[in-house]
């Protein structure tokens, strides 16, 4: 490690959707301020430059995906993986953001130290470690591991001759023209796989242990095109952004109220566009509509796929893999040449990153999250974690702005950090994510929690988080603000 630390007021870890939109708002509400975003990664995008499967696209509509203070540039309401990445690289360029950005620093420890009131930082780098001493640490690091998905193991893997892998891990240049592809799992992945391989010449298979709700959405709406006629760029966005906003709160809340109504409407939305006989038990999910969440497919194309016999579904489970085929509990099998995992994410919070306040690991699964946006016992910490049931960057966008005000009250009060602080007693507590998937199950025992009572309730709702993040008060007495001593 080289001896000499660097100094920076804050350290923003990662370089996505998070990552510029705090380096954004800090930049704008402090420009005194200096900062340092470290990307483990070559380059900007964070998601967006990690996944390359075909087809990889945004599963929210870009009104809401897409940044309040940047329009979506693009007409199709779901943008491409390469739309958002040169996105995000030309809004962090026009903000002057590229210059204050790292690559390939993958961040490894951070020591909070009380008796000066700093983080210090360590940084894995091309020339080794590094360190950076700083006020401010905060996490745009997402939730899920970027080296690795969720993959089972199949008993006889060893014996399959054809290619076998991860969605997360897909091979450059891999040819499909006229294989069997058996894609592994139900999730967003892979309903954005299956048409684009099928469009590709492949012979798709998607095996589903059980289905998932998948309801088609217009790529172009003659609404949207109509207010961007009306209305200069900017306006028309926000117009646009609100419309999105109410949309997916609405979707989400009356699917919950009434899941059977929304259940039927699915389904039965799902059935028109295939074929008459196509078996009901590929449709039908062993849970309520945002129980899990719920896939989206732009004009359709999953069902076209599935409907011009180019694509297939199989509900079983897997038995076990063979020279050239996948074997099925109960009988039955499938020729495959290619066989993928779309089979999910791995939960990792903060990076992985080692951290400890004053010498004491902390266990993010021992912490209550205080406004979704800190945890309890932490100095000087902010972390960004995205909504399950709406866009990402609404709420990548609110706790930026929340971790401005954080760092103007701790200032004005002229101490040098702030704690959340957990209530003394017993308290109801939930995972950080409020979804009943595979993925969060797996990782529950791992999570930080939730309470419930403000401020440690979890909200997973825009309008809710506005008011706690943008408008709560900061010196209610949750949070310690200390001077140095």
């Amino acid at each position: 490690m080289r001896g000499e630390s660097e100094q920076s007021d804050v350290v923003i870890v990662g370089a996505g959707i998070s990552g510029i939109a705090m380096a954004r708002q800090l930049g704008l509400d402090h420009p005194g301020l200096s900062y340092r975003v470290l990307e483990s990664r070559d380059r900007i995008g964070g998601t967006w430059d990690l996944f390359r499967y075909p087809g990889i696209r945004s599963d929210s509509g870009m009104d809401t995906f897409a940044y309040s203070f940047r329009p979506w540039p693009g007409r199709h309401h779901f943008g491409s993986g390469d739309e958002i990445r040169e996105y995000l690289e030309a809004t962090a360029r026009e903000l002057g953001i590229d210059r204050h950005i790292r690559f390939g620093r993958r961040v490894t420890a951070a020591d909070w130290d009380s008796e000066t009131a700093r983080w210090t930082v360590t940084v894995a780098g091309p020339d080794g470690e590094s360190r950076i001493v700083c006020r401010f640490l905060i996490g745009c690091t997402g939730y899920y591991r970027y080296d690795r998905g969720f993959e089972p193991t199949f008993a006889g893997e060893e014996e399959f001759e054809g290619e076998l892998f991860h969605a997360q891990q897909w091979p450059e240049d891999l040819a499909v023209e006229g294989r069997d592809v058996v894609v592994v799992g139900s999730g967003a992945t892979a309903i954005t796989v299956v048409p684009a391989l099928a469009a590709a010449g492949a012979r798709v298979t998607m095996l589903q242990r059980s289905p998932s709700y998948v309801v088609s959405v217009p790529n172009e709406s003659p609404i949207a095109d109509l207010v961007k006629r009306r209305l200069s760029p900017r306006p028309a966005a926000w117009l646009l952004r609100w419309l999105g906003v109410l949309t997916e709160i609405a979707q989400f809340q009356l699917s919950r109220r009434f899941p059977n109504l929304f259940r039927r409407l699915f389904i039965s939305g799902a059935r028109r566009q295939l074929p008459p006989g196509f078996e009901k038990r590929h449709l039908n999910p062993a849970y309520d509509p945002w129980v899990q969440r719920v896939c989206f497919a732009p004009d359709g194309d999953y069902y076209r796929a599935l409907g011009s016999g180019r694509a297939g579904i199989e509900t079983a489970h897997i038995e076990r893999l063979s020279a050239d085929r996948v074997h099925l509990v109960g009988g039955g099998e499938i020729p495959a040449d290619v066989v993928v995992k779309a089979t999910g994410l791995e939960i990792l919070v903060f990076g992985e990153i080692a951290m400890t306040v004053d010498g004491r690991p902390v266990d993010p699964a021992d912490r209550l999250v205080y406004k979704g946006a800190m945890l309890a016992g932490v100095p000087n910490f902010v972390f960004v974690v995205g909504y399950t049931n709406a866009s990402w960057t609404l709420k990548s966008e609110l706790i930026a702005r929340f971790a401005s005000r954080l760092i103007a009250t701790t200032d004005r009060r002229g101490a040098a950090s702030a704690t959340p602080v957990a209530p003394e007693g017993p308290m109801e507590t939930a995972p950080l994510l409020n979804l009943d998937s595979g993925y969060i199950h797996r990782a529950e025992s791992r999570l930080p929690k939730a309470g419930d009572v403000s401020p440690w309730v979890l909200h997973m709702n825009y309008f809710s988080d506005r008011r706690e993040l943008l408008r709560g008060d900061l010196e209610d007495g949750a949070i310690e603000f200390a001077r140095l001593a």
